[in-house]
């Protein structure tokens, strides 16, 4: 017997030592170097309402994706009935989610819809009719389709925000959906919300267009575009002043490369003016695109698009071979790093709003702390200066099971990385309620057994064996209920599940674990002929 309480002894040690190792780097912020190099050095994760931060709700306009694909597969369309000589004219292209084609007689229509019904699945005609004897087709996305390009939409918007999120840095981040098109954000320890915003709401849609210098800019300015023509502008640093000057540039709309082929951004510095830039490389499919489209546009400038923003027209001097580029633009470091950022973690499918923002102070978050600190200080002591008026020296065992369950629960939560919230903090204080009633319940159940003139021994053997089942039913079913509000639940009622979850499991082994190590080593080796209780 005694072996057994060595064994469980050493194990309940190991613990307490592991859950201290984990508590160190919270408690102090004067560790040894060799510490730090060796040892765990995460502190426990405070919530957004602790530490502050920011709280986002966005809404993905949904319905630019769909105009989007269908702008995309309207191009498409156009360039293949061009191939088959169908004579047409596009009269409305892909505004409002429709696109309008004019057909100069039978023939023409005929072969457009063969074409559509052959190689367009996912397109239809919504509505045709003839007009001074031309035939007039609209065509749309069908609504099943145009439904699960919506739907996913949402879920690559909220791909591409978490992954934005985690190369920031954000530790513990919360990216949610909510309904059909909406995203919840909530960035713990986030103090410069401006940059966040830019952050996660650029779309960062990056295209590769040539610059139009064989119409004339000044005419177009005008209101005299040339078809297939688009205006754009390009933001220049003035060295001298500092001021941005937006530059009008005359670009061919169609799109000659996007990010999608992109393999990494990265930020470079300049060797010229020790600017930063971001340095951009495609995967192989993307670079054997870019050196074909260099090489065909040799002394024609190419202008790089982010977000309809040119931010540099370099004249391709080359043929350029190994899918590298670079985008200029005069940035501040900080500006290329998210550039980078949101160009690695590839562009939104559609745009988003912000509908919602709050944010938390760290002044309030602290003041949470101390206060929700202070009442799970007050009721621990009140706890265990109840158990020994109460229980006598039998209360003082479970005070040692107490606090032991305190410091495994921090100990736990660090080592899971899970994150603390003012919720969180009453769950805990929770757990110290809980943690009591299974030793209230032993020793009650003890003191009847001892009525009964029962030996100590006898009497705690059955004591324990009578108490187990009540603690583990009761917190079975508080920990069923915990994990259903960790399931479902969000944001700070999350934080309350996580903590009331290991709280739970950790009080029961204490209170029936640890206990009974005591209890057996004081009945076993010191051979006690009476229970203070």
């Amino acid at each position: 017997m005694l072996k057994s309480i060595r064994i469980r002894a050493a194990i309940v040690i190991l613990l307490c030592l592991a859950a201290l190792v984990y508590l160190a780097p919270s408690l102090s912020t004067s560790l040894p170097e060799s510490w730090k190099k060796y040892l765990p050095m995460d502190k426990i994760h405070l919530g957004l309402d602790l530490q502050g931060g920011m709280h986002l709700v966005l809404e993905v306009d949904s319905a630019k994706a769909v105009e989007s694909t269908l702008a995309r597969s309207i191009n498409d369309l156009k360039e293949n009935m061009m191939e088959k000589r169908i004579r047409f004219k596009l009269t409305t292209n892909a505004a409002g989610g429709n696109a309008a084609f004019e057909f100069p007689d039978a023939p023409a229509r005929d072969a457009f819809d063969d074409l559509l019904a052959k190689q367009y699945p996912d397109l239809e005609v919504a509505s045709s009719g003839a007009v001074e004897g031309k035939g007039i087709a609209t065509v749309k996305i069908k609504d099943k389709r145009a439904l699960e390009i919506k739907k996913m939409a949402v879920e690559q918007s909220l791909e591409t925000i978490r992954n934005r999120v985690d190369q920031f840095g954000v530790t513990e981040p919360e990216i949610i959906p909510q309904g059909t098109d909406r995203i919840i954000v909530q960035l713990p320890g986030i103090k410069d919300t401006t940059r966040a915003k830019s952050l996660i709401g650029r779309t960062a849609l990056l295209e590769f267009k040539l610059v139009d210098e064989e119409n004339s800019l000044d005419e177009a300015l005008k209101g005299n575009i040339p078809e297939g023509d688009v205006i754009a502008s390009e933001s220049r640093l003035d060295r001298t002043s500092g001021r941005r000057n937006e530059i009008p540039l005359l670009l061919k709309n169609r799109t000659l490369m996007s990010g999608d082929a992109l393999e990494s951004a990265k930020v470079q510095i300049g060797d010229r003016f020790g600017e930063p830039h971001v340095s951009i490389k495609f995967n192989s499919q993307g670079a054997t695109e870019f050196e074909r489209i260099t090489g065909e546009n040799v002394k024609k400038r190419l202008a790089i698009v982010l977000d309809g923003v040119v931010h540099s027209a370099p004249v391709i001097q080359e043929k350029i071979a190994g899918g590298e580029a670079q985008i200029t633009g005069s940035f501040t470091m900080e500006e290329a790093s998210d550039l980078a950022i949101v160009l690695r973690a590839g562009a939104l499918p559609a745009p988003v709003t912000i509908l919602e923002e709050r944010t938390v102070g760290p002044s309030l978050g602290q003041d949470s702390i101390d206060k929700g600190t202070w009442a799970s200080i007050i009721a621990g002591i009140l706890v265990l200066l109840f158990m020994i008026a109460y229980y006598k020296a039998t209360g003082l065992i479970a005070d040692v099971a107490l606090t032991m369950n305190m410091l495994l629960l921090l100990g736990v939560m660090v080592a899971f990385k899970a994150t603390l919230t003012l919720p969180g903090i009453a769950g805990i204080v929770l757990t110290i309620g809980m943690a009591v009633d299974a030793n209230v319940l032993i020793n009650e159940r003890i003191k009847e057994e001892l009525r009964l003139s029962k030996t100590p021994r006898a009497a705690i053997e059955a004591g324990y064996k009578k108490a187990f089942l009540t603690i583990f039913d009761s917190n079975v079913t508080t920990l069923v209920a915990a994990l259903f509000l960790f399931g479902f639940g969000t944001g700070p009622v999350k934080g309350f599940a996580v903590t009331l979850t290991i709280g739970i499991l950790v009080s029961m082994f204490t209170a029936v674990f640890v206990t009974r190590i005591l209890f057996d080593y004081f009945v076993w080796n010191r051979k006690i002929e009476k229970i203070s209780i």
